[in-house]
């Protein structure tokens, strides 16, 4: 009896949490070898050159634009931090509650629904918020330090570089990228306490939705264009001589 009320779920749910892995693997792969195939790469790129730009003849309405821009990604990472706050504040209070709280939630799904799935479901949901929280708070850390970095590179001569400021800038955006990713996992872990299949039908409708958000299409461009996004080259020429970009 046991064995027939959770085996949809020891189907479906490892599958449900495979597609997105295997996809986020691919997607990884893809920003390693083709970085400007893929929209994380582009931008990757593009911040780069602007770090480079804002950090050039660095004047006061430079440091303005920095600090603003800097702002609206760390505003929306307090966004985002303080709603996976709320979760994990409202999954623990679904959890301290009662039997009788959570008895209706229970009758109504397919799979299986005893108290020990039902307390593994909810705690599932309450790690994948932590671990969302912490990384758009590492996020706020890091888009703090470089704001503060990109504004006195006039003063620290050598010391501050714009390739060190780019490390830094880039770990904070991958970590907000990181903490994005695990609010979409959260979908099918919330839509498991109505039964597994709802949680296998979401996965399979948000990987084509994060593949359209994901991939660049770069078919339009011309021979010049395919070449330099083959080799990864953004703001530089290729090497004439084949060993990479040289940046100009």
């Amino acid at each position: 009896m046991v064995w027939r009320q959770s085996f949809l779920d020891l189907i479906l749910i490892p599958l449900s949490l495979l597609l997105p892995m295997l996809y986020h693997a691919w997607l990884y792969r893809a920003v390693r070898r083709h970085p400007l195939s893929t929209a994380f790469g582009v931008y990757s790129a593009s911040r780069r050159v602007w770090i480079s730009g804002m950090m050039k003849d660095n004047d006061d309405k430079k440091g303005v634009l920095v600090v603003q821009s800097l702002r609206n990604v760390i505003m929306g990472s307090t966004l985002m931090a303080t709603t996976a706050v709320l979760f994990c504040t409202g999954i623990a209070a679904v959890l301290s509650s009662t039997y009788t709280i959570k008895k209706p939630l229970s009758d109504a799904v397919f799979g299986a629904h005893g108290e020990y799935m039902m307390a593994l479901k909810y705690v599932a949901l309450l790690l994948l918020f932590l671990f969302a929280f912490l990384c758009h708070s590492l996020t706020i850390c890091f888009l703090n330090q470089a704001s503060f970095l990109i504004n006195t590179s006039a003063l620290s001569g050598d010391l501050v570089t714009s390739e060190f400021v780019g490390e830094i800038l880039e770990r904070g955006f991958t970590l907000n990228f990181v903490g994005n990713r695990l609010f979409y996992a959260g979908v099918p872990l919330l839509l498991w306490i109505f039964g597994p299949l709802l949680a296998f039908l979401s996965s399979l409708v948000m990987i084509p939705i994060l593949y359209n958000l994901d991939v660049v299409n770069v078919s339009g461009g011309g021979k010049g264009s395919s070449s330099e996004h083959s080799s990864g080259c953004v703001n530089a020429k290729a090497d004439t001589n084949g060993n990479g970009c040289m940046h100009v």
